[in-house]
């Protein structure tokens, strides 16, 4: 009866472990283009919610991690995307977005 208390106990730690493990970071550039004649917004290896410029235009996620894109400044309401259908933007794709949104990595 101990042993397999115990055994219980460990296989909860591990399991508690594993979900407070943190998402890898994304490496890498998520670039906008908010309209000709104003530099880009670069964001270098982004880290939570970011809200997006209000001229935003189109967003570029040239990291190595998909992003997750929303169509709210506070990163809840999923932005609906022609790639992926909800909000997830794979690596290497870019897609339009407004200046009330915002993405995370």
């Amino acid at each position: 009866m101990r042993r397999s208390t115990t055994m219980i106990a460990m296989a909860a730690a591990a399991v508690v472990g594993l979900a407070a493990t943190p998402a890898q970071a994304a490496t890498g550039q998520v670039v906008v283009f908010s309209v000709e004649g104003q530099p880009l917004k670069v964001y270098q290896d982004p880290t939570g919610c970011q809200r997006l410029p209000l001229t935003a235009h189109v967003l570029d996620n040239l990291t190595d991690q998909p992003v997750k894109v929303f169509a709210d400044p506070f990163c809840t309401v999923p932005a609906t995307l022609p790639t992926t259908g909800l909000g997830v933007l794979p690596a290497g794709y870019g897609t339009h977005v407004t200046g009330v949104g915002s993405f995370s990595a």
